[in-house]
């Protein structure tokens, strides 16, 4: 059974929202580093945990099966699956943290160590999971006078942090193929949609970067989004327009989908060829 729940950075984003009612009474661990890759021949990894707020939090460190996919509108949705079987990538199921509880104190840091025990006979490739960190902090006061007896009530919000974890053995490739490009004004930037499918034996990631130009070859637009791909999506990325929107005529939006990224160590990355393509784009 497969589920459908925010991405990470939308888990990121209530995160924050939550911590800005109460940012000492209900704060979050900070975890680093935000990407795990293990190989077959260490098979291990760490975490750092750091508590930032004024009161203790209780720790705990678990493992999903989970891959980002796009939904009808094009935004970024992580697609869980319960039990995944065995014609799916997943490494959930033999992923260890030691400990997995743990309570820090204000201030304090801990190394959370990821230990892979993989099943005889694992063909080579890349293998997914999600390692999420949950911590409980202090309470958030719920509004209202106390009753008589003096008790008050109050919220203890548990805010989660997920993160993608790669288990690699063996040689991996990835490819990434781009069609289906678009683009239309939407408010004050431009909505780019383009489909992106994947082959080889490890997820692309990467950086979709574009740019669109008027006639006479000047740059109006651009953007340049990392971006995940497992299985085939079809993102909707935003350039901002100029002030006053775009005047009517022709325009060239280009675009190269290339695996880099700068938040992720190049020794790391299953590298590909670049991809690109362009399509016209006209402003009554």
């Amino acid at each position: 059974m497969s589920r459908l729940l925010l991405a990470a950075f939308g888990l990121a984003a209530l995160s924050a929202a939550l911590l800005a009612t109460s940012p000492l009474r209900a704060q979050g661990v900070l975890v680093a580093p935000h990407a795990v890759f293990m190989d077959h021949r260490i098979r291990s990894g760490s975490l750092t945990l750091y508590n930032p707020g004024e009161e203790p939090a209780e720790i705990s460190v678990s493992t999903f099966y989970g891959y980002p996919v796009t939904d009808s509108t094009g935004e970024y949705i992580l697609r869980t699956v319960d039990t995944p079987d065995s014609t799916q990538p997943s490494a959930a199921g033999w992923i260890e943290a030691f400990p997995k509880r743990m309570v820090l104190a204000p201030k304090q840091r801990q190394t959370v160590r990821l230990l892979a025990r993989p099943p005889a006979g694992l063909a080579d490739g890349e293998y997914w999971a999600r390692v999420v960190v949950a911590a409980k902090g202090g309470t958030i006061p719920v509004s209202g006078s106390p009753d008589s007896a003096g008790v008050r009530v109050g919220i203890r919000l548990e805010v989660r942090t997920v993160l993608p974890l790669q288990y690699r053995k063996g040689p991996t490739s990835t490819t990434v193929r781009l069609s289906d490009l678009e683009a239309r004004p939407s408010g004050d930037s431009l909505a780019v949609r383009m489909h992106l499918e994947r082959s080889g034996n490890a997820a692309f990631l990467g950086m979709a970067r574009g740019a669109l130009a008027d006639s006479t070859g000047r740059t109006v637009a651009s953007f340049n989004r990392p971006i995940a791909v497992y299985y085939d999506v079809a993102p909707r990325l935003m350039a901002a327009l100029p002030p006053g929107g775009l005047h009517p005529g022709r325009y060239r939006l280009k675009v190269e989908v290339a695996a880099e990224r700068q938040d992720i160590p190049p020794e790391v990355l299953v590298r590909s060829a670049p991809v690109r393509d362009s399509v016209e784009v006209r402003i009554p």
